[in-house]
């Protein structure tokens, strides 16, 4: 078992991600840090790897995680509307028992116009979603 995170570089991300270290670190389960992009070459994959490895590594040493076990799993997806099914993807063969994610206050017209990846995951996900907000 694993606790997931779908990853995003912003501040809330950064939130999501230290809440995502804690539950790994009381469930006594490794973190799977679930980040997508529009296509995985030599030269991305090393780019993404070392810059979300060092946000990692930051947030584990400022929230004092020192007992975490993780790993990065990048996925890709052709467009937005195809992150929740990449991301839902990786929990299912993580094997995870929890899925945490980032949100940010959105309008209901932005809702209804662009859609909504955490709202697609949390009705999709076949295991608990905790959901992270600043």
């Amino acid at each position: 078992m694993t606790v997931a995170l779908a990853h995003q570089a912003t501040p809330t991300g950064h939130l999501a991600l230290t809440q995502a270290g804690r539950e790994a670190v009381m469930r006594e389960t490794p973190l799977v840090v679930i980040h997508v992009v529009a296509a995985i070459d030599l030269d991305n994959t090393e780019a993404f790897t070392g810059g979300i490895t060092d946000e990692i590594s930051t947030v584990v040493a400022e929230a004092g995680l020192n007992n975490l076990t993780w790993r990065l799993e990048l996925t890709t997806a052709k467009d937005d509307a195809g992150v929740p099914d990449a991301v839902l993807s990786v929990v299912d063969r993580s094997d995870a028992e929890l899925l945490v994610i980032g949100a940010r206050r959105r309008s209901p017209v932005g809702k209804f116009l662009l859609g909504s990846a955490t709202q697609t995951m949390i009705l999709h996900a076949d295991i608990p979603v905790l959901v992270v907000k600043a």
